[in-house]
């Protein structure tokens, strides 16, 4: 049995519909919030020393840890290639490139700006720096749209890609600012939000269209 520790609406209900999308037999351990709670983090700490989740303990016991890497596990474990292109498919390069851009580039700006007091000791300085960073992920998120396909991020196959932009367009700048900037993310959220196989996960996890980040 594998063992997800998750926050409803954070970045471990990308990984709760790919447990979902393959049926893999799985529980799932909610922490409370990791930025507020010294007891969320110090329960997760073990496994994770910088008690981020996703954090996927394995049937064996070992832990893995990064969403890319969980993705790309699961799609071997699963002995399928639904999710993830198959080598020599010719959507495989986009796909692994701008799964890497997602959680390379886009996803840090969460990490910082969420919570600015981590890193800003200057409380004045705060809002100015979020506002920065916030102004830089909406212009990733444009690029990502450049490259988008329709009616899946990478053409006519669903993708690991395609739950990445359900989950992360319900974040700042939610989803209020990607049906007008971002169109075809926004119809690729949606329709994978329409998916009946995912209706269980998006009960647990879905945010208010103009709520905050995480």
């Amino acid at each position: 049995m594998h063992t997800l520790y998750a926050r409803p609406g954070w970045g471990s209900a990308i990984i709760e519909l790919q447990l979902a999308h393959y049926a893999i037999p799985h529980e799932i351990i909610d922490l409370d919030d990791l930025f507020s709670s010294e007891a969320a983090r110090a329960r997760l700490a073990p496994l994770n020393p910088i008690t981020q989740v996703p954090t996927l303990v394995l049937p064996n016991g070992e832990v893995l840890t990064e969403s890319a890497a969980i993705t790309l596990h699961l799609a071997d474990l699963a002995h399928t290639r639904t999710l993830v292109p198959p080598p020599g498919d010719p959507t495989r390069p986009a796909f692994l490139r701008w799964l890497v851009f997602m959680v390379a580039n886009i996803y840090p700006t969460f990490t910082y700006a969420d919570s600015p007091a981590r890193f800003i000791d200057h409380e004045p300085a705060r809002q100015p720096f979020r506002d920065k960073v916030d102004a830089y992920a909406r212009r990733l998120w444009l690029q990502v749209e450049q490259a988008a396909q329709a009616p899946w991020f990478t053409g006519q196959t669903l993708t690991a890609m395609d739950l990445y932009i359900a989950v992360m367009t319900q974040w700042r700048p939610n989803r209020v600012w990607f049906e007008p900037n971002t169109p075809k993310l926004f119809a690729i959220a949606k329709a994978v939000e329409a998916r009946p196989e995912f209706a269980a996960v998006w009960q647990r996890n879905t945010r208010p269209a103009t709520g905050g980040a995480f």
